[in-house]
């Protein structure tokens, strides 16, 4: 990333806008919304907040899209509350956001998709402990709660382990895409086990089709697409305190469980028989290109793993539920005890400025309609953990049913390679991927990645 330098000039203070109207005329007290948690909310805070400001620093700046439907969201919070809001980004956010809490000047909310940069600002006394009320909140209110409050915690200043960011958010990446045409046309069933999977897989072969699409080619991100597979895979084989050791170091790159993984990965994309254009291709194929053999007439593929952002990359016209649809990537049967994971990621919401307006807003985060607001938006990529946020008010079925996807998980665990260090999560495990499929053995490419991680 490139620092951008304002000459003294904090870019939050450049950014800063005030918040103005509700977003696709969302009425209070019409639809299926949870209208009460918002009138309960304001009877607790609506008279003593009245006239605060409060400030925030986030990653969504784009609009049509992120930045009108989060305004929307804190609209609602304005309005129950007397507070003015001012909403700050910036193209460098994560930069910027160190820059002004370097500077003692950081927003009174940091909202960032980055974990690590986090536990960075919290060992350094720049964040808010918001309680141990909180994890338990957390813990009984989201789906796989542990794993979400979990998160949010990193050691402070003194090394304690506190609760310093509420999860507000989130993205679902267990994804396989498929068309329902194709399928139907084949007489295919979604699988419910990752046998089932690779049963369907040698059952596309034998009818003369061709099983997967892959690409890894994103430029000079090439082979983060692979990450996500091997995530997915450590999920389904191993425990999720495996995970976490393995995303710490703590369980070498190169151990067998870790090897198993990519093993896994291998035997689909290192077949050519099993990926269009062979194993060759994946190596040069644009990600963003890779789903297209889904819509081909015949189709060069039936199944494509990418997460939910991927649909906007299917060509124009297409319409979910009938061009394309989804499946949750299932776990294997044989290994029942480890659940229902889930891989995703998502934006996590801290204190970096105390004030009143600031801790009722993390409240506010727990209302059901703080949720339901964005949930509601068209085209949104907002889904939600939340148990208590109504589903019916998603504004598609697509939506619905990846919110679905995290209700119904029993662990959930951010990208591995995100939680990583950048050298590793965004460099070593990158070109380890793209050796191995070029040819590099399993055992190779992951005592290429754990000789990188010795070196930090």
């Amino acid at each position: 990333m490139h620092k951008t330098l304002l000459a003294g000039v904090s870019a939050l203070a450049l950014s800063l806008v005030a918040t103005s109207g509700f977003a696709q005329d969302i009425v209070r007290g019409e639809g299926d919304f949870s209208w009460d948690s918002l009138d309960a909310f304001e009877a607790e805070y609506g008279d003593s907040l009245e006239g605060q400001q409060l400030s925030f620093w986030t990653p969504w700046r784009d609009d049509p899209g992120d930045a009108s439907q989060w305004r929307a969201v804190v609209s609602f919070f304005e309005e129950a509350t007397g507070v003015t809001a001012q909403l700050g980004s910036s193209p460098n956010y994560e930069e910027q956001a160190r820059i002004d809490i370097a500077a003692g000047s950081p927003a009174n909310i940091t909202i960032l998709p980055q974990p690590g940069l986090l536990a960075e600002f919290a060992s350094q006394g720049a964040l808010v402990d918001l309680g141990e009320e909180t994890t338990s909140w957390i813990d009984e209110n989201y789906a796989a709660g542990e794993s979400w409050s979990a998160l949010g915690q990193f050691e402070g200043e003194g090394g304690e382990v506190a609760q310093y960011a509420f999860p507000f958010k989130q993205e679902v990446k267990s994804l396989i895409w498929y068309s329902p045409i194709n399928f139907d046309e084949m007489g295919y069933e979604v699988p419910e086990t990752m046998e089932q999977l690779f049963e369907l897989q040698e059952q596309i072969k034998a009818d003369g089709g061709v099983p997967w699409c892959v690409g890894l080619e994103s430029g000079g991100a090439t082979g983060w697409p692979a990450t996500d597979w091997i995530e997915d895979l450590m999920l389904r084989t191993q425990t999720p305190e495996d995970y976490d050791a393995w995303v710490s170091n703590e369980l070498p790159f190169n151990d067998p469980k870790v090897v198993e993984a990519i093993e896994i990965f291998g035997s689909i994309v290192k077949d050519d028989a099993n990926v269009a254009g062979g194993t060759a291709a994946v190596a040069t194929t644009a990600f963003g290109d890779s789903p297209l053999g889904l819509f081909t007439i015949p189709p060069q593929c039936y199944l494509h793993k990418q997460a939910s952002f991927i649909a906007s990359f299917f060509p124009e016209g297409t319409e979910a539920g009938t061009d394309y649809d989804f499946f949750y990537m299932p776990p294997y049967e044989a290994e029942a005890d480890l659940g229902r994971p889930v891989l995703g990621s998502g934006t996590l919401v801290s204190i970096t400025s105390d004030s009143d307006a600031a801790r009722a807003f993390i409240e506010y985060l727990k209302t059901p309609i703080a949720h339901e607001i964005w949930m509601a938006q068209e085209n949104s990529s907002f889904l939600t953990a939340h148990t208590g946020a109504n589903v019916d008010v998603y504004s598609s079925d697509a939506l619905r049913a990846q919110g679905e996807i995290l209700l119904e998980a029993t662990t959930f665990r951010f990208d591995g390679s995100d939680m990583m260090p950048g050298a590793i999560g965004a460099g070593a495990f990158w070109t380890g991927m793209v050796d191995f499929v070029n040819g590099a053995s399993a055992q190779e490419a992951a005592d290429q990645i754990q000789a990188a991680w010795d070196n930090l």
